[in-house]
C-alpha cells in the first residue's frame, strides 16, 4: 500500500485497509518474527530464556505488561523495543487529538468530521517511532494529567458551556490512543490515581469530571516497577494488579560473560580510549565480578539491589583512570593496571544503598572491601588456591615469592609510574614470571603485567602478604618481616 497516494478516507476505503487492534498488532508482527527467526528485542543480553519468552508470550495473549525487577534491569529498554512490533504506518483522521482510527472513529471531532466531509475526509499516516509515549511517575501526578479535565480556557474561547464535552482537554492516555503507554515506577502513583486506570485497563474507556463519555481507547499498557517492599514509596493497589495480564519478573545477568557483553554495548566509549588503552580480559571478569560481590553483600541492601549501571560507570572510570595517567606521562599508549581500579570507587559509592553495617563503615570502606572480595573469588580461577590451613614445612607454590618480600624492604608501585617504570618495577620481582610460565602459559603479551600485579594483590587477600594505600601509590610487604626486623 503506497500510502503517499492515500489522502482521504475514500481512498483509504478503496485501498481495501482493514483496521486492527494495537495488540493484533503486536501479535501479528510477532508471530511473523518467530516464523522467520527474527530477534525481536535485538541487544538485550541475558534474558534470552527467561524474560524474553515470557514477554513474548504475554504480547501473543494480548495482556498488558507490569515488568517487576530491581533498578537496572532493562525493564525500560524492552518496553520501548516493543515498538519494532508496531505496523510501519497506521492512518490517522487529520487534526485528531486522539489518533482516531478513519474506519472506527470514536471522538465526536471525528465523527463530526466525517458527517460533514464524507469520502473526502482528510487523513494522515503515523509512524509506529511516534506510537509510543511514556510517563514517570511521581506523587504529583494527577487524574487530569494522565485522563484528562475541563479546560475553562477552551470553553471561553469557543463560547461553550461546561456540559458540552468539546470543552475537555484530553489527558497523556487518551492522547495515546492506538499506542505503547509505558508507566515507569507504577508504586509511586499515589493509590487515587492508580484506581484511575481500572476501567481504562478492563473496560478501555474513560471518565472525564461528570461527563457521560464513552472512548474505547485502543492501547497497549506496559507497568514498570520495583519489588512492593522496596523503601517505603507505595505499592500497586490489588484490583489494579488483578487488571494486568502478565506480571513478568526480570532479573541481572547471572554470569560475568553476560555482564561483560552488557557492558562492552553499554559504555559508549570515547573511540581515543579504545585505541589508545588496552584491557585484559581479566581486568573485564573483575570489573563484573565487583556487581556480583556486591549483590551478595552483607553491606549492602539486597531489595534495592545493584544495577548494571554500576558495571558501566565503572568501567568508563577505569578507562579515565587510566587516560589521566598516560597524559600526564606522555605515554600515546597504555594497559589497565590493577591500581587503577582506585578510580572506580566514585562509581560504587553512588550505586550501591547501604544497610546500617555499612554505614556505619562509610561507602568508601564498603566500596574497596567489594573489590577486595572480588579478586579474592578470581584468584583461584587463574592460580592455585591458598589453603587457609598448611602443614608445617610443607612447601607451597608461592614461598618463593613470598621469600622474596621477607629477604626485601618492600614493594612501591607508584601512580605516577610510566608503563616503562612499570613494568621494570614488576620486572623486578623475579618469582612471578615462574608462576605466570607455570600457571598462565597462553596468556596475552599485553596481559602479562596485570596479571603480575594481580598476584600481588590475591596474595594480601590470603593474608601472605599485606598492601598498604598511601597518597602516591601502593606498597607491598610481607605481613611478618617488619616484626621480625625489629627485633
Amino acid at each position: 500500500m503506497k500510502i503517499e497516494k492515500i489522502t482521504t478516507l475514500g481512498e483509504l476505503k478503496k485501498a481495501g485497509y482493514q483496521s486492527k487492534s494495537i495488540k493484533d498488532e503486536l501479535r501479528d508482527n510477532l508471530i511473523e518474527n518467530i516464523k522467520n527467526k527474527v530477534t525481536t528485542f535485538e541487544g538485550i543480553h541475558g534474558y534470552e530464556n527467561t524474560v524474553i519468552p515470557e514477554l513474548e508470550r504475554a504480547i501473543l495473549s494480548r495482556h498488558n505488561i507490569n515488568l517487576l525487577g530491581l533498578r537496572g534491569q532493562a525493564k525500560t529498554r524492552l518496553a520501548r523495543m516493543m515498538v519494532n512490533l508496531l505496523d510501519e504506518y497506521i492512518p490517522v483522521l487529520e487534526g485528531s487529538e486522539i489518533n482516531d482510527d478513519p474506519l472506527q472513529p470514536i471522538s465526536r471531532f471525528a465523527t463530526e468530521l466525517i458527517a460533514d466531509n464524507g469520502d473526502n475526509t482528510p487523513i494522515t499516516w503515523l509512524h509506529r517511532d511516534e506510537r509510543f509515549a511514556e510517563k514517570l511517575a511521581t506523587p504529583d501526578v494527577t487524574v487530569a494529567d494522565i485522563i484528562g479535565d475541563v479546560d475553562p480556557i477552551k470553553a471561553a474561547n469557543l463560547k461553550l458551556s461546561y456540559a458540552d464535552d468539546r470543552v475537555i482537554h484530553y489527558g497523556m492516555i487518551p492522547r495515546a490512543n492506538r499506542c505503547i503507554f509505558v508507566i515507569n515506577e507504577l508504586p509511586d502513583l499515589q493509590a487515587r490515581i492508580q484506581v484511575a486506570l481500572f476501567n481504562i485497563l478492563q473496560e478501555g474507556d474513560i471518565q472525564i469530571r461528570g461527563f457521560k463519555l464513552r472512548l474505547p481507547l485502543d492501547m497497549q499498557f506496559v507497568f514498570t516497577a520495583n519489588p512492593e517492599d522496596y523503601t517505603n514509596r507505595g505499592s500497586i493497589v490489588t484490583p489494579l494488579k488483578d487488571r494486568i495480564g502478565s506480571q513478568i519478573l526480570t532479573h541481572y545477568p547471572d554470569n560475568v560473560d553476560t555482564a561483560r557483553t552488557i557492558t562492552a554495548q553499554e559504555a559508549r566509549l570515547d573511540i581515543r580510549q579504545s585505541e589508545a588503552i588496552h584491557v585484559p580480559d581479566l581486568a573485564k571478569d573483575l570489573l563484573e565480578q565487583i556487581s556480583f560481590e556486591a549483590r551478595e553483600s552483607e553491606y549492602v541492601d539486597v531489595k534495592s539491589g545493584v544495577s548494571a549501571r554500576m558495571s558501566i560507570t565503572a568501567f568508563q572510570n577505569l578507562l579515565s583512570t587510566a587516560e589521566r595517567r598516560a597524559l600526564l606521562n606522555g605515554d600515546k599508549k597504555t594497559s589497565i593496571r590493577l591500581s587503577d581500579f582506585v578510580g572506580i570507587i566514585p562509581s560504587i559509592t553512588g550505586k550501591v544503598e547501604l544497610v546500617y553495617e555499612g554505614e556505619q563503615e562509610g561507602a568508601d570502606f564498603v566500596a574497596n572491601a567489594l573489590l577486595d572480595n572480588a579478586i579474592k573469588t578470581l584468584f583461584p580461577r587463574y592460580f592455585p588456591k591458598v589453603e587457609k590451613l598448611e602443614k608445617q614445612g610443607e612447601e607451597t607454590v608461592y614461598d618463593d615469592l613470598i621469600s622474596w618480600f621477607f629477604n626485601g624492604d618492600g614493594f612501591e608501585l607508584l601512580d605516577s609510574f610510566n608503563d616503562a617504570d612499570y613494568k621494570a618495577k614488576l620486572d623486578e620481582v623475579t618469582p612471578l614470571d615462574g608462576l605466570l610460565a607455570d600457571y598462565q602459559p597462553d596468556i596475552e603479551k599485553e596481559d602479562v603485567y596485570f596479571e603480575k600485579e594481580f598476584i600481588l594483590w590475591g596474595l594480601t587477600q590470603f593474608k601472605k602478604l599485606s598492601k598498604y594505600r598511601y597518597s602516591g601509590g601502593l606498597q607491598f610487604k610481607d605481613p611478618y618481616g617488619s616484626y621480625i626486623s625489629g627485633l
